[in-house]
């Protein structure tokens, strides 16, 4: 099932004072009064249950979001599955509890696919998207700009540069490594390892074996294709890996491409692999 999904950075809210906003807490909490309820005269049972009412009213209208999106995006020219009950039981227990709009979309549309085309997001995949906040979904979003699939692997990989191993042209280099800085196109260590939390990047880096320089290696972005030739078989690609985690919440954020990106990857590969 196609997905066109797009993460924005939500619009600011009017700024108030950290007072103002501690007092709004209350209302969750069930201290403070509203037209129909006085915490005041409440005992801390009545308390209790009006701030559990609040809280299953709430997530009640975050299903029912989640569920007429999903309506939106579920085709009527695919034949439907029926849902794991506990694949299904799991999702709505979790999806209850998605306040955020954009990450409301999200689920509406894991439930859209798994209707059309069971067995796509695993219930590990979304414990991770229900632990992701907004943020970490831009994180995500601008490292799957960058990824790319070698030789048409499924698995996506970040690559991060390339190493010299073997051959006497590393005896004539100041450095064996040639490194691409992540940093400057808006992915510093810190998103790195923000993903390796989330349980979407593998920690480690990764290598791959030594290229053949008979061989050429096509890199698959999100649009279009990159072919290196090697220009002698003493050189090998570093990259970070995504997890199978990563890879199946890869199937709900199209990123945009990273042209700035791919032009450092190209010119920083120049000396030692052809370009095509």
């Amino acid at each position: 099932m196609e997905q066109e999904f797009k993460l924005t950075t939500e619009p600011k809210t009017s700024e108030v004072s950290a007072r103002k906003k501690a007092l709004l807490l209350g209302r969750q909490l069930g201290l403070a009064s509203d037209e129909t309820y006085k915490a005041s005269n409440a005992s801390v049972t009545e308390r209790c249950m009006h701030r559990q009412q609040k809280l299953n009213n709430q997530y009640q209208v975050n299903l029912e979001t989640i569920y007429k999106l999903a309506l939106g995006y579920t085709p009527s020219d695919v034949t439907g599955a029926d849902l794991d009950p506990d694949w299904s039981h799991q999702f709505f227990q979790m999806a209850e509890q998605i306040h955020n709009r954009k990450m409301q979309d999200l689920w509406a549309r894991i439930l859209a696919s798994e209707i059309a085309n069971p067995g796509n997001f695993s219930l590990r995949t979304l414990a991770t998207l229900k632990q992701l906040t907004h943020r970490e979904a831009l994180v995500l979003e601008k490292a799957l700009g960058m990824a790319a699939k070698i030789n048409g692997e499924q698995r996506l990989k970040l690559i991060n540069g390339y190493k010299i191993s073997g051959g006497i042209g590393q005896f004539f280099r100041k450095s064996n490594t040639v490194n691409l800085a992540l940093s400057q196109f808006g992915m510093p260590y810190s998103n790195i390892l923000t993903l390796v939390d989330a349980g979407i990047l593998y920690r480690s880096e990764f290598e791959t074996g030594l290229l053949s320089s008979k061989e050429s290696i096509k890199l698959n972005f999100i649009d279009h294709q990159i072919t290196l030739t090697p220009k002698n078989g003493h050189l090998l690609f570093s990259y970070y890996r995504f997890t199978s985690i990563g890879d199946e919440l890869a199937q709900l954020v199209p990123p945009k491409p990273d042209s700035e990106y791919e032009r450092n990857l190209k010119s920083s590969f120049a000396k030692d692999f052809k370009i095509g």
